[in-house]
Formats: C-alpha cells, structure tokens, sequence
C-alpha cells in the first residue's frame, strides 16, 4: 500500500546515482512540489546527486511574461517562484551543476536553467525522438532488451550522423545501427529505471491514481511499470486525497499496485494543468467549449501561413498540428466552421476538438476521445495520419529541416522525426525570413522590412527532417507567406508565389542555394490574403 508522504521528505529517498523518469507534457504530469523539494535538498545537503534524467516531451514553460501567468480569463498574479520560465525540468537545473549529470529528452528549449548548464557541457544530454521514448517505458516495463524502429534514420538521431548527442561531453551510446531481415533500423536501448516522478489529479487511500483534470493522460503508467519491473519506486504527486472503495476502476489510470508514495501538493499551483492555465475544464471534458469563444488570429502573414496549410487539409483526414505557427491552422478550421469535416490530434493523445496553441500546446478543447501519449505513437508511426503541419526553422536544397539546434540554442525534435517519417503528407510551416516585417491587405503582401536571417540555407545545421529519407509515396511541401516549395524527385522546387512578391528580390536573393522552378508555377490564392476568406470547404471537398 502507498506511504503519504511530503514533498521534502520525498527528496530523501531518491539515491543518488538514480536513473529517473519523467512523464508529461508542458506543465501536465509534471509535478512541480517535488522537484522543489528535490533542488531544495541538493543546495542543502548535496543529495540527491548525479542524477541521470529521462522526458519524452518538454515539461516546463516557455518565460511568456514576469511574474504573471496566462492567457486567459484564468490568470493570476503570483510570486516570481512561479513565474513563466522557471517551472517544469528547469527547476533541476536552478540547483546548478551536480543534481544532474546526464539528460535524455525529445525536447529540452523549454528547460533554460538546465539547458544552459548543457550548453556549458556540465552534463551530458541527448535529444531522441518523443515516440520512440514514450514507447521505450513499455519495453523497460516488459523486461525487453529496447525498441528496434526505423525512426530516426537519416537524421541527428542516427549514430552514423551525431546520435542524437547535444554537446561536446555527451559520450553514451544509446542509438545502435542495426540490419534485420536485410533492412536499416534504430536499435533504442533499454535501461533500469530507479525512480519514477509522477503526477495525477486524486490518490486514494491505496495510492490508486486518477487523471480526471489532466489534460493527457501521458505515459505515466508505462513509466510507473518500468520503475517498479526495474526494482525501483514510484512517487506520485496529486491534488486531492480520496477515501479507497470510491474511485469508478475505470477512472484508475496507475494502480496503487504500482505507487510506492504519494505527496499531495500543499500548494495547488503545483498542479497546472497546463502552461498558461491552471484549469481549463474544456480540455479535460468537464464541459464543452463554444468554437466562438476561441480566439482567432488577427489578418497577417501568420493567419496567411495558416489559412495556405489549412488549403492541403481533405475533408475526412486525420491531421496533427505542430507546436508555433501550426496550431493555429486549427484556429482557421474552427473561424471557417469545418472542425467536423476533419479530426484533429495532438500527439499527446487528444482526438478531435481544437488543439491549444501556446502556452498550451498539448492539450485540445473539447476532444472526443483522450488516448493514452504512448498508444498515440502506435497510431502515428504506423501510418495512421492523413497530413500533419510543422514548424519550418530551417531548410536547404536536399529538403531537409532542422528544428532541433541552432548554433548554441539547444531545442530537441520532440515529436517532429516520428511523425515527418511516418504521415502521408507532411506541410512544412514558416515565414520566409526571421523577423522581416509585412503587410498583408488588398489580396497581397508587402515586405516593409527585409529579415535578418535565411531560413532557405545552402545547408541545414541539424537535420532533424532528411529529404533522402522521405518516401516516394509522401508528399513534402515547405509553405511560407511569400511561396510554397514541394520536394520534388530530391529538390526543392517552387511551385507558388504569393500576389504582390517578386521573384528575384523577394525570394532568390534571400536563399542560400538556388531552388528548381515548376515550369507552371502557379500564383498563390488571392483570397488567402483578404480579411475574410470563407474558401476552406472547397479545398477540403477537392483534396479528397
């Protein structure tokens, strides 16, 4: 039977040396008392030390404001202990170095304090991808040797390329190259889990869990089945306690078999349910939200961006939304009222609704159906998307992105390589140029203010997305404000030119190479660039 117990002296039983497991996504599942605790005890006593950190997604958030948080009707004012940009993984690295030594994460550019010692090579860090390790806990759980995928292959992740290593003191090998019935695969290794930090909604007198106000329902259980098959012990915070006998079986997302502590938060900002929100009850399915209430993007290259992505969406499909300039594609669904002609997803799990754009990516209002973080990548590497829409931070002339690293900017690929290797149309999303300035009116747009810095590279400085790797059945388009480009037999091609954009000064001499030319090169839709557009239904019904 599960032990209540404090924060504080929850700290106490982690050894050092201690392999630990994260699940979560943002500030869902993360429970944010206990990693107080857990720093609190290092600066204190030096203990617990040496920590090796596993995450499949980024757990924190993103500094959206000081000492102030959200973005809707929900915020409050609070004390700079939680403020933006010091809550989630980040509160380890606010304990300096020490507390942890190596750190293993899909995404890491939400973690500053603890990104920043690795950008000081003070502890090792490799980014892999988030599907691979929300099902590599399933692996540890069952006691089988690792995951043996194709994701990764042709990308950072791949030994051959950098193995997923993030600076200059990573040495471990936890990506083998692997030939099986004649085929290149990735061989994930498995390893023991010491401790799994966890968090739901209620425990019951016999530590069974609920998630009832949890956006996700993340990997936890998984994770939880690792540690404990592992040897190790799983500590659970929660907001409420209940008596045992009165939770519905069906509602227990970890048993009690599997709790070995719970710590009931004694500060119920401890438990966000998600980044910009502490409870958002449309995301958990207490209530459904009117679409109308959503906020929409005002007229601009973003809106334009997302209203072009919004154009390669078919009527039927199941498409996922990236995090930034993506997730809004969903805002131009809701304002055109076709959230019913398309399913929605979120990699987390959420099936259907409207996916939350920052600080709330993730979580999605209204979704009919919440699968758990793990069974979601069952569903995407084997195929199951119709179309998805990422973000397009960098591309060069073989067609491959990065996301993942820029320079000394570590960020990870989160989800990113599972899903461009696996959907069958994959729109890459971006303005043209970092930071230039344009004017959107009168069916065109204008450059006021050129960018700084290409996006269009002669070659990328990770590769977090390989053109040589997509498949011939794909269809890979890079969208941005001023064209649209399409991988075509290995090049980049432009097939589309905005209205009001010239070719040669707006477009090639801001490129670090020089793209193939459809021979007909079309104009991209004028009425993309007006103020309302109301021509999603046709592009929907004729994409099928």
């Amino acid at each position: 039977m599960a032990k209540f117990i404090t924060a504080r002296e929850s700290a106490r039983l982690i050894p050092d040396g201690s392999t630990v497991g994260l699940a979560g996504m943002g500030l869902s599942g993360w429970p944010e008392e206990v990693a107080c605790a857990i720093r609190d005890s290092f600066k204190e006593t030096g203990h617990p030390r040496d920590l090796n950190l596993k995450q499949g997604s980024a757990m924190g958030d993103w500094g959206y404001g000081n000492g102030f948080i959200g973005w809707d009707r929900t915020a409050r004012e609070v004390g700079p202990d939680r403020a933006h940009g010091a809550r989630g993984v980040t509160r380890f690295g606010e304990a300096g170095p020490g507390l942890v030594i190596r750190w293993s994460a899909a995404h890491i550019g939400s973690a500053f304090a603890l990104t920043e010692l690795a950008r000081q090579n003070k502890l090792q860090c490799h980014c892999l991808p988030q599907g691979v390790i929300v099902n590599l806990w399933r692996e540890i759980a069952a006691g089988r040797p690792g995951l043996l995928t194709k994701v990764g292959l042709g990308t950072f992740v791949d030994p051959r390329v950098e193995g997923g290593k993030m600076n200059a003191v990573t040495t471990d090998e936890l990506v083998e190259l692997v030939e099986f019935q004649g085929e290149e695969y990735l061989f994930y290794k498995s390893f023991p889990v010491h401790v799994a930090l966890l968090r739901g909604t209620t425990a019951d007198e016999n530590g069974n869990i609920t998630f009832e106000h949890e956006s996700v329902f993340n990997e936890g259980l998984s994770v939880a089945m690792a540690a404990k098959n592992s040897g190790g012990i799983v500590i659970v915070q929660v907001e409420y306690v209940t008596k045992a006998g009165v939770m519905n079986p069906k509602d227990v997302k970890i048993p009690g078999i599997l709790v070995d502590y719970v710590v009931q938060a004694t500060d119920p900002m401890a438990c966000w349910q998600a980044e910009g929100v502490y409870f958002e009850p449309s995301f958990s399915g207490q209530l459904k939200k009117p679409i109308e209430v959503l906020p929409r993007l005002p007229l601009g290259e973003r809106k334009v961006l997302c209203r072009r992505c919004a154009m390669e969406l078919a009527a039927g499909s199941v498409v996922n939304l990236g995090v930034g300039i993506p997730a809004d594609v969903a805002s131009i669904v809701a304002e055109e009222g076709y959230t019913g002609a398309i399913t929605l997803t979120a990699e987390t799990g959420a099936v259907g609704g409207v996916p939350a754009a920052l600080p709330n990516f993730g979580s999605s209002y209204n979704p009919e159906c919440t699968m758990l973080h793990n069974d979601m990548f069952d569903l995407i590497d084997g195929g199951g998307l119709d179309i998805t829409v990422l973000g397009l931070a960098q591309a060069d002339k073989m067609g491959n992105l990065n996301v993942s690293r820029f320079g000394n900017r570590l960020t990870g690929p989160g989800g990113f390589i599972n899903i461009t290797q696996s959907a069958k149309k994959v729109v890459f999303c971006g303005t043209f140029m970092a930071k230039a300035r344009l004017e959107v009116a009168d069916g065109k747009i204008t450059v006021v203010a050129e960018g700084k810095e290409k996006k269009f590279v002669k070659q990328v400085e990770q590769t977090t997305f390989s053109g040589r790797y997509a498949r011939p059945d794909q269809t890979i388009l890079y969208i941005t404000e001023r064209c649209v480009f399409q991988l075509v037999d290995g090049k980049m091609t432009l097939i589309e030119i905005a209205p009001g954009i010239d070719l040669e000064r707006d477009i090639l001499a801001h490129m670090g190479f020089t793209p193939a030319i459809a021979p007909d090169m079309k104009t991209m839709d004028p009425a993309i660039f007006q103020e309302r557009w109301g021509g999603l239904g046709k592009y929907l019904e004729e994409n099928v």
